[in-house]
């Protein structure tokens, strides 16, 4: 589905249904140099069973146009802009890593047009370290396989997702280098090391935490290499959270797909 937000393409997937404004809507929020496609099990899943999903391609990433915005501030303002044309009154919002933190600002904005918050693979502060950071901006192609070796606790989840034989590690890869070139060639620089810039100097989360309105849930993964579950501590405790636990790595859309969805599909009951 495409939308104009400030004079430039915005593209969220709908989980291979129209999009209802009149159903319970859900806005699924990707990572850092991911697109829409990282929740492809879990959008598809929602829509075909009640819910008008969004999964968003944010600013600079996927279909949606660039440049991407230097700020988690910034894209929750673009969320609610989304939202607002897309003619639903209310929202749940799921985030994953950089996404999760866009989420909580988005609830923030949002107010009573918030109904859930779920926050995976969140933490707080979501910091960078400088070697990680220094090899996105000089190396970036390194960068991105440490990070698909950081996110995974496995080679393959079981069965795996999307099905038998498919490759986490390879898709995942694939995936960051495809937005990483596209976005150098049309001419806006290094969209991984803009992201993780963005993650690293946030600082905004126990403020914005104090405005939302919502129940909120946050889904960790147990062998999170990339975001412990420790480091979400803050987070749960400004929220007043409930925490899911799964059996996973950073990854966990993809890790344990299933779980995830049980677990949103029962925090969305």
């Amino acid at each position: 589905m495409k939308f104009e937000i400030d004079g430039r393409a915005a593209y969220a997937y709908t989980g291979g249904k129209p999009f209802d404004p009149a159903l319970p809507a859900v806005v699924l929020i990707h990572g850092a140099l991911n697109d829409h496609s990282v929740w492809g099990l879990q959008s598809r899943a929602l829509a075909h069973h009640g819910h008008a999903v969004l999964a968003v391609d944010l600013p600079g990433h996927g279909r949606s146009d660039g440049p991407a915005l230097d700020k988690i501030e910034a894209c929750a303002d673009w969320i609610v802009e989304l939202l607002d044309a897309s003619g639903a009154q209310r929202a749940a919002l799921a985030g994953h890593s950089m996404g999760s933190l866009i989420a909580l600002e988005a609830a923030a904005r949002l107010g009573a047009r918030a109904t859930h918050l779920a926050m995976l693979g969140a933490a707080f502060p979501l910091k960078v370290s400088p070697a990680l950071l220094d090899a996105a901006e000089r190396t970036p192609r390194s960068a991105i396989d440490m990070v698909t070796a950081f996110s995974h606790s496995t080679l393959a989840a079981k069965p795996s997702a999307p099905g038998p034989g498919f490759s986490l590690h390879g898709s995942s890869r694939a995936l960051m280098r495809r937005l990483q070139d596209g976005y150098a060639n049309a001419g806006h620089g290094n969209l991984f090391h803009h992201d993780f810039l963005a993650c690293d100097r946030y600082a905004g989360a126990l403020e914005a935490a104090q405005r939302v309105r919502c129940p909120v849930q946050l889904i960790l993964g147990a062998r999170d290499a990339m975001a412990p579950p420790r480091s979400a501590a803050p987070l749960r405790e400004a929220l007043a959270a409930r925490v899911v636990t799964l059996p996973g790595g950073h990854a966990l859309m993809g890790e344990a797909p299933d779980a995830v969805l049980n677990a949103l599909r029962e925090f969305l009951k």
